[in-house]
């Protein structure tokens, strides 16, 4: 049997009940442990839950899951996913695997920053689609997003900006070796984000596009370790963004719609420090 797991998004305790006594009974447990990452560490987890936790890295989850698949032939195995289970295709593909091999399986919710974004007061079903902002470097530098973000503020919806995070990422030179050697930890800030966002409308206009979907006086919404005690959410606009320091990762960002209802509008205020 194999169970797929949400953490949740701030600490050890924020595990559902239901989900933390299927882990105690668990004989084997696998955390998923690149695509996001909880405030606590493995550590942690393993003293509050009792049992032993085995970090199930990218190469793990999507090369050899078979491993875990087969314990689930046999024994109770608990797959642990930060936030919510369906987060990241990689856990529905985790699934569909299960299912080809018959090995029966149970999903357990839990919060995820795709509704736990509703914390800055923007209503959720005024949101369009989500999108993804990449690390940068000096030869690859992606920006077909801009488009996803012109289609939301065309229709006057909201966009969550999810930011790239870089865990166990092997080095270009040990891409060669048979032993890989990896980069440090990298999490992108509302503030690298909003620096990449200003150099694309930049590039716009030496395009002389005509109409942009944001620019360097818009409002942003910069969003740090939702969920947790600690989180912290500050509305300014996006050159200002570019400058903020909200602390340890993870952050995300929020471009707000054309227009904002009157709730919404009095509710943002709080996180900044101008009228809006």
């Amino acid at each position: 049997m194999l169970y797929v797991i949400g953490l949740g998004l701030g600490d050890a305790k924020d595990i559902t009940v239901k989900g933390l006594e299927i882990v105690k009974r668990c004989e084997f447990i696998y955390l998923e442990s690149y695509t996001s990452i909880l405030t606590c560490g493995k550590e942690e987890l393993e003293k509050f839950y009792g049992k032993d936790i085995i970090l199930a890295e990218r190469d793990f989850v999507e090369q050899e899951a078979d491993v875990l698949l087969t314990h689930a032939e046999t024994k109770e195995v608990a797959f642990l996913v930060v936030g919510d289970p369906f987060s990241a295709t990689t856990h529905t593909d985790l699934i569909i695997r299960a299912k080809q091999r018959a090995i029966k399986y149970q999903v357990i919710h839990n919060a995820s920053i795709m509704n736990a974004v509703g914390s800055c007061g923007l209503q959720l079903y005024h949101f369009g689609e989500t999108i993804s902002i990449p690390f940068w470097t000096d030869t690859w530098k992606p920006d077909s997003f801009y488009d996803k973000i012109k289609a939301n503020r065309d229709h006057n919806l909201h966009t969550l900006c999810l930011l790239d995070i870089k865990v166990k990422e092997p080095t270009l030179e040990s891409m060669t070796k048979k032993k890989k050697e990896f980069m440090p930890p990298k999490f992108m800030s509302v503030s690298e984000a909003a620096d990449q966002l200003l150099q694309i409308i930049d590039s716009k206009r030496r395009e002389e596009v005509s109409e942009l979907a944001y620019d360097e006086n818009s409002l942003f919404i910069g969003l740090a370790r939702i969920g947790h005690e600690s989180q912290k959410i500050v509305a300014c606009t996006l050159k200002e963004m570019k400058n903020c320091d909200l602390g340890a990762p993870l952050h995300s960002l929020v471009l707000p719609s054309n227009s904002l209802h009157e709730l919404e509008k009095e509710y943002l205020q709080q996180f900044s420090e101008q009228p809006l």
